[in-house]
């Protein structure tokens, strides 16, 4: 049922773009036609899944700073360069270089057990030996938080949190905190090490990484995750009242800083090539899979849009610019470069599109704009129609890569992918290739090629977006 607080935000939604329409110019015959042509021609097209296979066989694993990360820049130079695009160049991205090594939990109670395990992003190792302490069980940081002083001394900390299954990902905003900050959080409190229920949906006996981020004022302590299966066995050792110890090993440990780069290449406009439309996805990925759904995916989609519009007849007003950024995985070093070296070209980009969340299907559009430009996403959602998308609302988050130049002002349209079963693949070794469905990655590509398309035909001007970018839900 839905409340009166959300029905008057729909009102509210619809009374901006009713009070819009009347001066929004519309897109015309052509562009409309050309639309439809590259829907249709989207639908049939194999080159998304001809890309991400490609990345995934060819190149693999992408963690930054990796021999792979700067084949992957090679990569893209040469796809992009074979599709067609313009003005391919590299953009140097200064990254981290972290190296996973390996990683073992044993499971100290009225037996003793081996469960499978992986480091989280960035964890410190620790000596040959490991470490070992009694375990104390927490939901979360809440939870951790409210302990007595001393609970978690010497100990390791345990985090149990499991992650709620949703379309829009909204499961993983409420869950990710764990993973990002309780070892820190826990650190600071005297414990010796974490163990967190991994960041996941999926029922199998593989544990899923991600990064960790630690504080400056407290200890770094290594931390580890595993899979759902083994965190239900740990609680159910943890309901018999006994005391739990924990052995955590890990050889993984933190290099000098490396060299990457942001790829780029462009469809340029025409009238308007001043005014940038911008598709991004990231190039790296984490290791333990090959980063199919995230992210080649997403590559595969924008690029593959890209391509399809560059071989219409009619060339885009605005200059569709591709970007796939280095490092999102471990700190979105190429998203903020990106931002930092362009400074002075912030307002050119008029319209941003992130491909980050699998293979699709899209499910439904939504975006951040002016109120006033309402009615002209109003149009390109009537221009998606036979993909059969729900209109979201106008608080559009985009992603991490385009966070920078969305809280800078620049209009976001999103066509979002469907990650209902995202989270059973994300940062775990079932990220491969058997996992893309190339139906749905059509289909994805379709959405967004009609939507960059015409975003960048758009008669009217994308205006900057002034109020605040809403909270990560």
């Amino acid at each position: 049922m839905r409340t009166i607080q959300s029905l008057l935000i729909a009102s509210s939604f619809l009374s901006c773009a009713a009070i819009a329409a009347d001066n929004t110019p519309t897109f015309n015959r052509a562009d409309l036609s050309a639309a439809n042509t590259l829907r249709e021609r989207a639908l049939a097209d194999t080159t998304g899944w001809q890309l991400v296979e490609s990345l995934t066989t060819e190149v693999g694993a992408r963690p930054a700073g990796s021999a792979g990360d700067k084949a992957a820049i090679a990569w893209a130079e040469r796809e992009m360069r074979r599709l067609g695009f313009s003005n391919v160049r590299t953009m140097e991205v200064v990254v981290p270089h972290w190296v996973r090594g390996d990683s073992e939990l044993t499971v100290i109670s009225s037996s003793t057990q081996v469960m499978p395990t992986i480091a989280l992003g960035g964890s410190i190792g620790t000596a040959d030996a490991g470490v070992e302490a009694e375990a104390v069980m927490v939901k979360d940081i809440a939870a951790l938080t409210a302990l007595p002083e001393g609970a978690v001394k010497g100990r390791i900390v345990y985090f149990a949190n499991r992650m709620e299954r949703t379309r829009d990902g909204s499961g993983y905003a409420k869950a990710v905190g764990v993973r990002a900050q309780g070892p820190a959080e826990a650190g600071a409190l005297g414990a010796i090490g974490v163990v967190i229920r991994s960041i996941s949906t999926s029922d199998d006996r593989l544990p899923h990484t991600g990064r960790t981020v630690y504080r400056p004022d407290a200890p770094r302590i290594p931390a580890l995750a595993v899979s759902n299966p083994d965190a239900d066995a740990l609680e159910r050792l943890f309901a018999t009242g006994k005391p739990l110890r924990l052995r955590l090993k890990s050889n993984s440990r933190e290099l000098a800083d490396a060299r990457s780069a942001n790829v780029i290449g462009e469809i340029p406009g025409t009238d308007r090539a001043a005014e940038i439309v911008i598709l991004g996805a990231h190039l790296d990925s984490w290791d333990p899979g090959v980063g199919a759904i995230d992210d080649g995916a997403g590559v595969a989609i924008i690029m593959g849009a890209a391509k399809l519009i560059s071989e219409l007849p009619v060339k885009p007003r605005r200059t569709i610019r591709v970007v796939l950024f280095a490092n999102e995985e471990f700190g979105t070093s190429g998203s903020k470069t990106y931002v930092e070296k362009l400074q002075n070209e912030v307002d050119r980009h008029v319209l941003g599109f992130e491909a980050d969340f699998g293979a699709g299907p899209v499910w439904r559009l939504t975006s951040r704009v002016n109120p006033a430009q309402l009615p002209a996403v109003e149009q390109i959602f009537r221009a998606l129609g036979p993909l059969k998308l729900a209109r979201g609302d106008n608080e559009a988050r985009g992603g991490a890569d385009l966070d920078g130049l969305a809280k800078l002002g620049m209009p976001l349209l999103s066509p979002d992918l469907d990650g209902t079963k995202y989270f059973d693949v994300h940062h775990s070794a079932n990220d491969t290739l058997l996992m893309v469905d190339p139906q749905a990655l059509r289909q994805s590509t379709a959405a967004f090629a009609v939507s960059a398309w015409l975003g960048s035909q758009f008669p009217g001007d994308w205006e900057r977006v002034t109020t605040v970018k809403p909270p990560r839900r």
